[in-house]
């Protein structure tokens, strides 16, 4: 027997209100002046799938509306909430507030292996991303819990931001 590709009627897709009806994930995200904005609406197009709380947009991001965020969103823009912050340690001050563990995903002398990682439950994660050339700021890093790194073996050892957002709220979601 063939496989047969889902046809979009079948997947039980939720309108937009709601999704914001839905019960929360427990998971943050916070963008560190990532200065794409195909970037940034690849983060809400990754965050919208794994039901993310909210998505903080600081200092040089993007917007929304946005034509360039919207095309690579493809309209989760709409769906998750978001704000923005002039800096990002206004975001990451106001997250520790409302009770969310910080998470600064770089590599640092001190990094946690992502596969080594597993969420504590009932436990509610901020995960922070940097910015294209220079990752998380060091004073953003010096306010977070701690820092997760993705494992990698190539000769780069650095991933696209957007993908980085992808592997990390999916493992988030793997043990939730």
């Amino acid at each position: 027997m063939k496989d047969r590709k889902l046809l979009n009627i079948e997947l039980g897709r939720v309108t937009a209100q709601q999704y914001k009806e839905l019960p929360g994930s427990g998971i943050a995200v916070v963008l560190d002046n990532v200065r794409s904005a195909h970037n940034v609406g690849s983060a809400f197009r990754s965050s919208d799938a794994f039901k993310i709380d909210k998505i903080w947009l600081c200092g040089i991001c993007a917007t929304p509306p946005s034509a360039e965020i919207h095309k690579s969103a493809l309209g989760a823009e709409d769906s998750v909430p978001w704000e923005h912050a002039d800096d990002t340690l206004e975001a990451v001050r106001r997250l520790r507030e409302e009770g969310y563990t910080l998470v600064a995903v770089e590599q640092t002398v001190r990094s946690v292996k992502l596969d080594a990682f597993r969420p504590a439950p009932d436990t509610k994660y901020a995960v922070v991303f940097g910015n294209e050339v220079d990752g998380v700021r060091q004073d953003v890093v010096d306010a977070c819990d701690f820092s997760l790194e993705i494992p990698q073996d190539g000769t780069k050892h650095s991933l696209n931001v957007s993908v980085s957002v992808g592997v990390i709220l999916w493992h988030l979601r793997l043990f939730r």
